[in-house]
């Protein structure tokens, strides 16, 4: 009895993960077809020029460390010395929100030496990433 009641456990399992992942991809496919609700023009890059382009652009201490600079979105997705910054639909795995949600040293965590941005002002640049990280 236990064999079967193993097998009918497997089964189901292997059953949900399947209606799971066909609805995670159809939920991405969905999400891709939406029109960006963030623009970086005006809602992202206002951001960055009010916190962080004194130090990230050529001539500021940021941009000497690590080559990043946030005048422009071409700035912005060359990244830095060290790779890339932003990951076109993946806020999580993009550096620049790792740095941004303080889930990093305290040494290396933006803004350095000042209050963290709001969460409005991150959620902004994390929805503009989740959308595809357009120059819009």
């Amino acid at each position: 009895m236990k064999p079967r009641l193993l097998a009918i456990a497997v089964g189901v399992a292997v059953g949900a993960a399947g209606v799971f992942a066909y609805d995670a991809a159809g939920q991405a496919a969905k999400k891709s077809k939406r029109a960006p609700t963030v623009s970086f023009k005006e809602d992202v890059l206002p951001i960055f020029k009010g916190r962080c382009v004194e130090c990230h652009a050529p001539g500021g201490k940021g941009f000497e460390v690590s080559g990043l600079d946030l005048q422009t979105y071409a700035g912005l997705m060359k990244g830095t010395k060290f790779g890339p910054m932003v990951i076109a639909g993946d806020a999580q795995g993009s550096s620049l929100m790792a740095l941004l949600d303080w889930r990093v040293a305290q040494q290396i965590r933006m803004p350095h030496g000042t209050k963290k941005l709001s969460t409005c002002d991150r959620d902004a640049i994390r929805h503009w990433i989740e959308e595809g990280a357009l120059d819009n």
